[in-house]
């Protein structure tokens, strides 16, 4: 006697590949073992963080080769692109080695999308500052453009950190 369709659960992170739900079959029960996940490298999420760890790690590497002509604004914005890189990867590593599982105490994408929020804010404020101060220096301005860059990519992931943690929250609320 057949009771309908069984139950199938399954888990999304910031950082899900798209199309991973009930229909992915073999793929998402062998993804879902071990340490490391497999898919999540070729996500939109993970190919945003890595995007935006290169455009911060070279806008870094610009403004540090320069001849600064401001050193306080210059100095502000070496911190807000380190910490900022540091704060992606470290999102990042949450997501490949899974460690959202394992710390279930912490809200991942509340804690990301307030990362973002501020992050991006800190950034635009900093690359505004640098291009500003860069008097025409080719390092400098590259440095402030790199950080623009940088800049759009955290937009991007604010929208995208958004929609999955709200959207996603307000139509589990309905079922």
């Amino acid at each position: 006697m057949s009771h309908g369709p069984g139950l199938v659960r399954t888990t999304c992170s910031s950082g899900s590949a798209p199309g991973a739900g009930a229909g992915a079959g073999q793929l998402a029960a062998s993804s879902s073992e071990g340490l490391l996940d497999p898919v999540y490298p070729r996500t939109y999420g993970a190919l945003l963080k890595v995007a935006q760890m290169v455009s911060l790690l070279i806008a870094f590497i610009c403004v540090r080769s320069s001849l600064w002509t401001s050193y306080s604004a210059y100095s502000y914005f070496e911190v807000v692109t380190i910490c900022n890189l540091i704060m992606i990867l470290a999102f990042y590593l949450v997501h490949l080695f899974r460690l959202y599982r394992v710390l279930t105490c912490i809200s991942w994408p509340l804690s990301e999308l307030l990362h973002y929020l501020i992050g991006t804010l800190l950034l635009l404020i900093a690359s505004i500052v640098a291009a500003s101060k860069s008097y025409s220096q080719s390092r400098l301005v590259a440095g402030a453009i790199f950080g623009f860059l940088a800049t759009f990519l955290c937009l991007a992931s604010v929208w995208l950190s958004y929609k999955i943690s709200c959207v996603t929250q307000s139509t589990d609320a309905a079922v």
